[in-house]
């Protein structure tokens, strides 16, 4: 199938037309990359549309969970809602579970929603390589709500954020040293904070816990100047409070709309073509035969300690260019 054809159905919504785009995108067949880079050309003029939301939280905090009840509620209020969910990849096997549409059971059947998960492989910030790609293959399939569960990995996990609208992070009570969170890097990121499981023996905690973040908060400097960064208090499980969550990001949507999105996605763009460069370069060494010789006596004389692995690291590139 041709990256046109694939494009035409795409545009009609066809799910498995875009199931099969993302695959496409994905792979690291050398091969398949002209079709990949024909295919997000064709769909561009359709895309920029959507809502882009990013969902980043600790293991256990409930991400899956809270995304199926605001999808749900999402695609009730007449939205079609896609979900790419980056799960771990394991780093011995590369493998990994993939079980988001297990969880997501009830949204990932619902005729007005997309939810497809990807492993995270050996990228690094909690999202897949290739996620900038996928969401815009939703947006031109005519999803205008793109939902991103990153892995949850912790606080270093903030790639997501220079790829979405609303960066959303999701706090569980009764974590232990929540205020010492709001130091570091990805609490400073987060566009709204989302504090769950406000439900049985935890509403309490849940409750304080809000309260100390929406304090704090003000000591963290906006992205921009037209939002205060939120703390809104759920219960996915009993799915309380999700209507509340939705108002508050498409207020967010709402202040951030005009200039300052615009400012923020081109920005965006221009991260990931650096990105892709800095990508796409190392793949091209690994790849060189000249190089992958070089590089293997280079790293016997590192593992051995007669050369810094600084200085090996530059002989290497000075090899691949063809310095020396």
């Amino acid at each position: 199938m041709t990256a046109g054809t694939l494009g035409g159905e795409l545009f009609q919504g066809d799910r498995r037309a875009l199931a099969r785009g993302i695959t496409l995108v994905e792979s690291t067949r050398a091969d398949d990359r002209d079709a990949a880079d024909a295919l997000l050309t064709e769909v561009m003029p359709a895309t920029g549309r959507a809502i882009r939301i990013g969902i980043s939280g600790s293991p256990g905090a409930g991400k899956s969970t809270l995304i199926e009840a605001l999808g749900l509620h999402v695609v009730e209020s007449g939205h079609r809602v896609a979900v790419l969910a980056v799960d771990p990849s394991s780093s011995r096997t590369g493998g990994s579970i993939l079980g988001d549409k297990t969880r997501m059971e009830e949204l990932s059947r619902h005729p007005a929603a997309f939810v497809r998960p990807s492993p995270a492989g050996t990228t690094l910030g909690g999202v897949a390589r290739r996620t900038r790609e996928a969401m815009l293959l939703c947006e031109a399939a005519g999803f205008d709500v793109v939902i991103v569960e990153t892995v949850g990995v912790g606080q270093s996990e903030t790639a997501v954020a220079d790829m979405v609208d609303c960066f959303v992070l999701l706090i569980a009570p009764a974590g232990g040293d929540e205020l010492q969170g709001i130091k570091r890097g990805i609490v400073e990121l987060a566009d709204l904070v989302v504090v769950n499981k406000a439900d049985g023996p935890l509403e309490a905690v849940a409750t304080a816990t809000a309260s100390d973040y929406g304090a704090a908060l003000h000591l963290v400097r906006p992205r921009f100047a037209g939002w205060t960064p939120r703390v809104v208090l759920v219960s996915a499980l009993e799915q309380r409070g999700i209507d509340g969550l939705w108002n508050t990001i498409t207020d967010f949507r709402t202040a951030l709309d005009g200039e300052p999105l615009t400012e923020r996605r081109a920005e965006q763009a221009r991260a990931w073509m650096r990105d892709e460069l800095a990508d796409s370069l190392l793949d091209r060494l690994h790849a060189d035969a000249r190089t992958a010789a070089a590089a293997a006596a280079l790293e016997a004389e590192v593992a051995a300690g007669r050369l810094a692995p600084t200085t090996a690291a530059r002989r290497l590139i000075g090899v691949f260019l063809g310095d020396r």
